[in-house]
């Protein structure tokens, strides 16, 4: 097994839960690919000089029930057609052809009827009309410190921290910065986290993926690793029109990072173990 193809089956293990991608125990070089959701299995063989040459979709795992068989060979055709949309020379695609897969699936998926407006009640119109307030009647502008960019195949990944202390404050942060700056608003992906101390020793976590699946849950890791609170992070993506696969979400940490150390909150050897950190490529 080459390191490239190494670390992908790591990467997609870690991001989509463990056997996701898992060798065949009856072929070298294959492997048994279970996608997130209710997609088939697929059986998919690396070639010696991956990720060079593309990965080829073999066919489908022979576990499902009978009334999958068609269903099976549409996502088998869709993940061929993934794989062939993105796929470059020398870069490993396992992960892209995946999310590439999930899309066609949803483009194809039939439209649900819409369920009926439920009318909010007079507590639930006060409490979104008070949100609303604290995003767009805040005295200042939230705190931000911000990171220099990372950019990458032409990406771009700015990141913004700032104190919070609660969750509504970090709500409303993030709806201050979307109202107040269309370049933001319009990129790609904002993905968020947050972790709180709040009164009789209550704590709050969460995150937001923004679109960016799994970025969100890899961001809050990260600040429990360095045991931040009271802080919140949005790391902002414009995408530059090449995939940079598993890849982004060192560069997504890259930027938070970056942002936590420039705030003061984290000792830069903390971060890097006391080494520079580039600007990015």
């Amino acid at each position: 097994m080459s390191e490239e193809l190494k670390d992908e089956v790591e990467a997609i293990n870690s991001i989509y839960g463990d056997g996701c991608l898992v060798e065949s125990p009856d072929g070298q070089h294959v492997y048994i690919l279970s996608p997130p959701g209710e997609a088939s299995s697929l059986r998919i063989e690396f070639p010696p000089s991956y990720p060079e040459e593309p990965p080829a979709v073999i066919g489908t795992n022979s576990s499902g029930a009978q009334s999958r068989k068609g269903d099976a060979a549409r996502e088998l055709a869709l993940f061929r057609q993934a794989v062939g949309t993105v796929f470059q020379p020398g870069t490993v695609c396992l992960f892209d052809a995946i999310e590439e897969l999930s899309r066609l699936l949803e483009e194809l998926a039939p439209e649900e009827p819409e369920s009926p407006i439920r009318a909010g009640t007079a507590a639930e119109l006060q409490d979104l009309d008070h949100q609303q307030q604290e995003a767009t009647e805040l005295s200042q502008p939230p705190p931000w410190t911000i990171s220099d960019p990372t950019i990458e195949l032409k990406s771009v990944f700015v990141a913004r921290c700032a104190k919070v202390s609660s969750t509504e404050q970090a709500a409303a942060f993030v709806q201050h910065l979307l109202a107040s700056d269309k370049k933001i608003r319009s990129a790609t992906h904002n993905i968020t986290a947050w972790r709180i101390k709040g009164a009789k020793g209550a704590t709050f976590q969460d995150c937001d993926d923004d679109g960016e699946t799994a970025a969100g849950g890899r961001l809050l890791h990260l600040m429990q690793l360095m045991d931040l609170w009271d802080v919140m992070v949005v790391v902002t993506r414009w995408y530059g029109g090449h995939h940079l696969g598993p890849r982004r979400f060192a560069l997504i940490n890259q930027a938070a990072r970056d942002a936590f150390v420039k705030a003061g909150f984290v000792d830069d050897s903390k971060t890097s173990g006391g080494s520079k950190k580039g600007s990015g490529k």
